[in-house]
């Protein structure tokens, strides 16, 4: 006589796939909350250089520079991140190569973005950012 039902093998053939299906899309989550949060960092970040550099351009990079301050934060704004400037005159009338560095810690490690620009003294010519992650 036979019996209608699931035996023992198919009843833990069933759970075994269900859990790998379940971890599976928790550890999708968490690795989607993680790039989200990171993603949110880089976004604040390049805004945050995107407003220093245009007070740089507003200003115009020579009294920017006379002025000597190459570094600082953001204060309440953007609590725990700072910015520093580098700047290299060229050769070609009073064009410099300007360097702007967004730092900031995330999860006991220091990170930063980087933008790097040509200004011609008053007007911004070329831009490029980058991200870097250092320890």
């Amino acid at each position: 006589m036979r019996r209608h039902g699931f035996n023992l093998v198919e009843t833990l053939v069933a759970t075994l796939i269900l859990s790998g299906t379940v971890v599976t899309v928790g550890a999708l989550s968490t690795r989607a909350l993680n790039d989200t949060h990171q993603n949110q960092a880089l976004e604040r970040a390049a805004s945050l250089a995107d407003r220093q550099m245009a007070m740089i351009e507003a200003q115009g990079v020579t009294p920017f520079l006379e002025q000597g301050q190459l570094e600082g934060d953001f204060g309440e704004m953007a609590p725990g991140v700072f910015w520093s400037v580098t700047t290299k005159t060229l050769e070609i009338d009073q064009l410099y190569r300007l360097e702007l560095t967004i730092t900031w810690m995330e999860h006991k490690r220091q990170r930063s973005y980087t933008v790097k620009t040509m200004f011609n003294g008053s007007s911004q010519a070329v831009t490029s950012g980058d991200e870097t992650d250092t320890q």
